[in-house]
């Protein structure tokens, strides 16, 4: 019997505790490891202090090179059952070689979100024009991100309104996606016994990595517009803003004399979230859905967001604090959320509610686990209802595999 075989080719080497697309790789790695299955995770990126102990899960780790034959070999010899492809990036560097070489393993790609859609949002927000379907479609970055999800067999969607928009404006089969946001454990009365009460907490938090952009535009849209707001009603609070790798720009924002406080990464998230009150999230473009906020869930913290920041999170299920989008209305959710318990205590209640009936670890992983086995029994039929996809394997539409090709050899020249 062939020994169930992962190989993962990651964008970066996952970082739980500092982004929440860490977090999410480490979900499906504990997921796959239930399973059974037996993971080798690779990546051409350079590792950091913040990566992940992949031994310390029993995890093989290998670094790979872009554009090296040397990988047709390895993955030959590996053999895996399941390729996951970390964002659609690494389906374009790797995926011909996949196809190539190991062609009866199941091709997976993990979206993290929408790549092309928090790309041309963010050029919609700099140009102060409004963001549209169609501009989306245009741009070339979407055209190579569906192209990749062709490619692959199933893609894992962690946003529903990402899946609406795929299967509504692109004529996406559906068959080719499946909903799987972050697997987290149920909330439990005892946890709730646990939390810091609504008088113990003070002050308000904003986390957000500083790499990721809508983070660093969030944070300075609230340290110019909706933080003053805040402070004229609230004088004596702070905003304690957390996250790694922040910019410059961001650390200059740093103004103790007006309760702007810039912390830097915090080395334990959910202990800073427990003891604040109110969780600011003033998100203005984006995709996928946020780990800030389901943590912030996951410790009894109420958050603020936007329509961007809630957006594919809580299926029409009352939101866990409130969603708005100009800076008035969010400072003024802001100071009422902070001063009035019984709203609190509601907003604290809808995020238990959200995490369970739509974050079960448990439930989930039972479909994860249905779809994979039915990929597996039926993988040749499944290929066959994906024409575009095998379209799209043709010789004539590869430029990846020969570009890398080319480069290859132009190395091997130099």
């Amino acid at each position: 019997m062939k020994e169930s075989v992962l190989l993962v080719i990651g964008f970066t080497w996952p970082e739980p505790a500092s982004t929440a697309a860490g977090n999410r790789m480490l979900q499906l790695l504990l997921f796959f490891k239930a399973e059974g299955y037996r993971i080798v995770f690779t990546s051409t990126a350079s590792k950091s202090e913040l990566s992940l102990d992949l031994n310390a899960l029993q995890i093989e780790s290998r670094s790979i090179t872009l554009n090296d034959s040397g990988f047709d070999s390895f993955i030959k010899e590996l053999n895996p059952s399941i390729v996951l492809f970390d964002r659609f990036l690494t389906e374009e560097q790797f995926g011909w070689r996949v196809s190539e070489n190991v062609p009866n393993a199941i091709r997976i790609l993990d979206t993290e979100d929408l790549h092309s859609l928090r790309k041309v949002r963010e050029t919609s927000l700099k140009k102060g024009i409004p963001f549209s379907v169609q501009s989306w479609l245009k741009d070339d970055s979407a055209k190579r991100e569906i192209a990749s999800m062709l490619r692959c067999d199933l893609s894992l969607m962690v946003s529903t309104f990402e899946i609406q928009l795929l299967v509504k404006e692109v004529k996406l089969d559906s068959n080719l996606l499946l909903h799987l946001p972050f697997l987290l454990e149920e909330i439990q009365m005892e946890n709730q016994r646990n939390w810091t009460s609504f008088k113990d907490r003070l002050n308000f938090v904003c986390i957000g990595n500083g790499k990721h952009a809508p983070n660093v535009d969030a944070v300075i849209w609230l340290y110019q517009e909706i933080w003053p707001l805040i402070r004229k009603a609230l004088p004596d609070a702070h905003v304690a803003v957390y996250g790694a790798y922040m910019p410059q720009k961001v650390k200059e924002l740093h103004k103790p004399e007006i309760g702007f406080l810039i912390k830097g990464w915090a080395k334990d998230a959910n202990k800073v979230l427990e003891n604040s009150r109110v969780n600011l999230a003033p998100l203005r473009f984006g995709a996928g859905i946020k780990g800030k906020l389901t943590l912030a869930m996951q410790n009894g913290t109420p958050s603020i967001t936007t329509g961007i920041g809630a957006e594919g999170m809580h299926e029409g299920l009352p939101w866990s604090g409130a969603i708005t989008e100009t800076a008035i209305d969010f400072a003024h959710e802001s100071i009422e959320l902070y001063t009035n318990e019984k709203y609190w205590h509601d907003a604290q209640h809808n995020g238990v509610d959200l995490i369970n009936q739509l974050y079960s670890r448990k439930e989930l992983s039972k479909h994860f686990s249905i779809v994979l086995e039915n990929l597996l029994q039926n993988l040749e039929m499944h290929r066959q209802q994906n024409f575009i996809g095998s379209l799209l394997q043709h010789q004539t539409m590869q430029s990846t595999k020969y570009l890398s090709k080319w480069i290859e050899v132009k190395n091997k020249q130099e």
